[in-house]
């Protein structure tokens, strides 16, 4: 039987910039503070990591490989001076074969390089191309006759489900080197057994449990036994879910036959100080978050992300859009490395039931270069997923600049936008004229909104906000109409917030926070909640929400100031100052009035049974730590 290990610990990491070595354990990035401090001169070249080992234990005629599942973005591995193996892409699982060069003692050394070239995306986007060896490294050690390992770093098992009539057809294939006989074995989430079955066969299940998304994120697993001669050799293992959907171009989505609107965010891996050298841990806090806001899909933009990751998205009943970094700039030189990162994407990702969607690229039209070879390409690319995977939808974000009739918006099977009406165009009125323009000129496409935003620093506030200033309120303010917008069309077949945590992008240069992007709903550190969380938390979210906005805009000028609250209770807002009830609103998820200042003023909000509060002053002066703003530029009174 196969035996894994993790190697994580104790490398030695030459910084090529100084030429230093220390000793460090994965997952690690070298950009993880220059990346994120503005100025777009965050290092990109090539470093090495090296890691000695002694020979694991081995029968003879077994097998050694190393497994790296995340190295961005070009890697080059040698093991005694011998090189093994190189992969381009940054985001996926790849491997390679130790065997022919293994010693009693081993020095495993691995060239990474981030450096701009014109053959492996991203090349050009709003966000840190971290380099490093920044996910898990594993040794496998396997007998002559074993499942798979090179096979574009798949787990070698393909899980074939499908929903007619409340019964459950099921096909699993799993793929074997060398002698023996696969066995294919089904538990139910109990761990009870269902039923076994030859490789390759076609099985019914009667009355399947479904996997229903947020409501019941119902999961088995398929364990595959490689048998000679009777004697389990190797085995593995995956988990699936029995669903079924489908996209109405004037419905939207539905899950399992019933509508389903898919209303959610994005997500970007980074974090402080660790860039995306993430553990466990804070994959967990993430989906943690998503939860409370009660999103039920995520865009896991703009690569692939950790497979840990996409099995919290399985348990947690998140429906999921999964694409590659193919963005903002076509390589015509790039075109085989798009290739293989979708094969990785799908053949890696592909038993998910998470997944619904393929994404094949990204505001793709941003550079109008090669347009001939770009839809080519895309065409290509559309092909694959279905040759790989005739059960999921493809789609791709266009660029807000391209026109409905766009070419590249009429390949995949749906299409969503990246639209910023209201932040980079003035005028949040102008979704609905964009939208429904759209959906008149092609009513039988599939639309939907795959990025939307603004900046919101929760240290930058106005009693005025408006379109480029930063500000928490004028955030607040874009999400509420967004929200409200989205209402209006349910035809959409999904909405992902852009995004759902900031995240870096060096070359950023922001009202004195350089280096990131403020679109987030959450903070970078995911430490502090923006108000337009819980706009969107009273709308999604079923547990109880009420929410006093403004609570750090705490020095305020004027005779009067707004109050605005975010609750769905579904009962009137009472609002009171300095224990005296002022005003009682009513409304639907927001609640908005002036109250009169008075020195100082204890603002308390209730609203069935709950209740919040804050404290406001009122002053001569604006605070100097709030911000004046001309246009996008903005400046710091001290």
């Amino acid at each position: 039987m196969r035996k894994i290990t993790n190697i994580n610990k104790n490398w030695q990491f030459t910084y090529r910039k100084d030429n230093t070595t220390t000793t460090l354990d994965l997952p690690h990035t070298w950009n993880g503070i220059d990346g994120q401090d503005g100025g777009n001169d965050y290092y990109r070249g090539t470093c090495t990591y090296e890691h000695t080992f002694e020979k694991p234990e081995m029968k003879e005629g077994d097998l050694l490989y190393v497994e790296f599942k995340g190295v961005n973005a070009s890697a080059k591995v040698y093991l005694n001076g011998n090189k093994v193996c190189s992969h381009d892409g940054g985001y996926s699982t790849f491997r390679g074969n130790l065997t022919p060069y293994l010693q009693e003692s081993n020095v495993l050394k691995v060239e990474v390089d981030n450096s701009a070239n014109d053959t492996v995306y991203p090349q050009r986007a709003d966000f840190t191309f971290y380099g490093g060896i920044y996910r898990d490294v594993n040794l496998i050690v396997v007998g002559q006759n074993h499942f798979e390992l090179d096979y574009y770093g798949c787990n070698p098992i393909k899980i074939e489900p499908t929903v007619k009539n409340g019964a459950g057809e099921l096909k699993v294939t799993a793929w074997n080197v060398g002698e023996g006989e696969v066995e294919i074995s089904v538990y139910d989430a109990e761990g009870t057994l269902v039923t076994t079955f030859k490789n390759g066969e076609h099985v019914t299940l009667e009355n399947v449990h479904l996997w229903n998304g947020l409501e019941d994120p119902y999961l088995y697993r398929v364990v595959a036994t490689l048998k000679v001669d009777g004697e389990a050799v190797d085995e593995i293992s995956a988990r699936f879910g029995f669903r079924s959907f489908h996209v109405d171009p004037q419905k939207g989505f539905f899950l399992n036959g019933k509508s389903y609107p898919l209303r959610g965010v994005c997500r970007h891996q980074d974090r402080p100080g660790i860039g995306n050298a993430l553990t466990h841990k804070e994959h967990e806090e993430d989906m943690a978050i998503i939860k409370e806001i009660g999103a039920n899909t995520i865009r896991l933009a703009h690569y692939q992300h950790d497979d840990y990751f996409y099995d919290l998205c399985d348990e947690a009943g998140m429906v999921i859009w999964a694409e590659i970094p193919y963005i903002s700039k076509h390589m015509p030189t790039g075109n085989p490395n798009t290739e293989s990162q979708m094969k990785e994407l799908i053949l890696q990702q592909f038993n998910h039931p998470s997944i619904f969607v393929w994404g094949v690229s990204n505001e793709i039209t941003m550079m109008k270069t090669d347009k001939k070879d770009l839809i080519e390409n895309h065409k290509k690319l559309n092909d694959l997923c279905h040759q790989l995977d005739p059960s999921r939808l493809t789609t791709l974000a266009c660029f807000a600049a391209c026109g409905p009739g766009n070419k590249s918006a009429h390949i995949t099977d749906i299409v969503s936008w990246n639209l910023y009406l209201g932040w980079y165009v003035p005028g949040l009125f102008l979704n609905d004229w964009w939208i429904k323009l759209f959906h008149a000129l092609y009513p039988n496409r599939a639309i939907g909104y795959s990025e939307y935003g603004a900046e919101g620093m929760p240290n930058l506030h106005s009693a005025k906000p408006k379109r480029f200033d930063n500000t928490e309120e004028y955030q607040a303010i874009y999400h509420e109409y967004m929200l409200e917008f989205f209402a209006r069309n349910p035809y959409l077949w999904a909405t992902h917030v852009w995004n759902m945590f900031d995240f870096a992008a060096d070359g950023r240069d922001q009202g004195g926070d350089p280096g990131m992007n403020h679109k987030g709903l959450v903070n970078f550190s995911r430490t502090l909640k923006k108000d337009a969380f819980y706009v969107y938390k009273a709308y999604w979210s079923k547990e109880p929400v009420l929410h006093l906005s403004g609570k750090r805009y705490v020095n305020r000028t004027g005779k009067k100031t707004n109050i605005t609250v975010y609750s769905n209770m579904g009962t009137p807002v009472e609002v009171y100052n300095n224990g005296k009830l002022v005003a009682t609103l009513e409304g639907n998820k927001v609640f908005k009035t002036k109250i009169v200042l008075e020195k100082e003023n204890n603002v308390v909000v209730k609203a069935g049974g709950l209740e919040d509060q804050a404290t406001f002053y009122h002053v001569d002066k604006p605070d100097p730590a709030y911000i004046v703003t001309s246009g996008n530029s903005m400046s710091w009174e001290k």
